[in-house]
């Protein structure tokens, strides 16, 4: 019978989490088990906590920033072995036959899993996926620090992958939080001439004036409404406003404005296993990584309440202390 992982689970929406023991199935034959040394907090952990998209279920083992080591592997597994050190992020398997996971958009499988939805997550003192989800973590990379990168850091890498954004771009990041100040990283390594919006800039508005028809790429990171008609106002002729922030509300746009000057808005999910491991290869070539505040896993609420605070820089991220 599988050994009990240990866990910290939440009973209802907004509840405190709380010490949760469970026995897991057993281990599926492509699937490995991660033995959790870190693991970073999201705001999607909180939304899920919450219940806000209606989509979680109870108990709810929050953790989807995992950095760690494969502790047991399936019958089938040939790629990954007892030891290797991984990560594993928002999404924890895929069906591998469909036509995106055939032309390596995992993260786009119409029927991809969330490691927190429907099933328990990271915050625990072991999680299981499939074997190809467990991307393996580069030595250069310092484990406290790399769960953030397989959420964050792949959220923000992925466009500028899927788009093609080119060394001499110039890109405005809107939001310098815990993704904005990933994509800081990012573009600046990969050569653009870089703006960060930020909403603490008493001189936004002169500013956005002097940004006028400028910009060749915009990431925004940020999940509240804005000025969006002002931003696009920011981009050359056949530029991009792209966002990855979970924005709730509809986005107001002129289509008039996109029509005179052929803009685009897109959005885009976590990326596939391919380009989570080629953005770990980047971070750890450039020596990229998350500004974070660390806390045993034991005081797991008082860190999510630092989290709804605003005040964490950037990331927070517990240390496994379950025993």
């Amino acid at each position: 019978m599988p050994q009990q992982i240990n866990a910290y689970a939440a009973m209802s929406p907004k509840g405190k989490l709380e010490r949760y023991s469970y026995t897991p199935k057993p281990l599926g034959p492509d699937d490995v088990e991660i033995a959790v040394q870190y693991c970073g907090i999201c705001h999607s952990d909180l939304s899920l906590l919450n219940n806000d998209w209606g989509l979680t279920t109870y108990p709810f083992v929050p953790g989807h920033e995992v950095a760690g080591k494969i502790s047991a592997v399936g019958s089938n597994v040939v790629h990954r072995k007892v030891g290797d050190p991984v990560g594993l992020g928002w999404y924890s398997k895929s069906c591998m036959g469909c036509k995106q996971c055939l032309t390596g958009n995992h993260n786009l499988c119409p029927t991809v899993e969330g490691t927190i939805i429907g099933r328990p997550g990271g915050f625990a003192d072991r999680v299981r996926c499939h074997w190809s989800w467990a991307t393996p973590l580069p030595g250069e990379l310092d484990s406290a620090k790399a769960g953030p990168l397989f959420c964050a850091g792949v959220t923000v890498f992925n466009p500028m992958v899927q788009f093609a954004v080119k060394p001499t771009d110039r890109v405005g990041v809107v939001g310098i939080g815990g993704l904005g100040h990933l994509a800081l990283q990012f573009l600046n390594n990969w050569g653009c001439y870089v703006v960060a919006f930020s909403s603490s800039d008493s001189k936004r508005a002169d500013a956005m004036k002097k940004l006028a028809k400028s910009l060749d790429f915009i990431i925004s990171t940020v999940n509240v409404p804005l000025d969006w008609g002002t931003i696009l106002d920011t981009l050359a002729p056949k530029g991009r406003l792209h966002l990855v922030g979970a924005l709730a509300e509809p986005l107001p746009v002129n289509v008039f404005q996109l029509l005179t000057s052929q803009l685009s808005v897109s959005g885009s999910p976590l990326g596939s296993p391919a380009t989570t491991a080629q953005m770990l290869d980047f971070a750890a070539r450039h020596k990229i990584a998350p500004i974070i505040e660390e806390y045993p896993m034991s005081q797991i609420n008082e860190a999510f309440e630092r989290l709804e605070s605003g005040k964490a820089r950037y990331r927070i991220v517990l240390k496994n202390d379950l025993v």
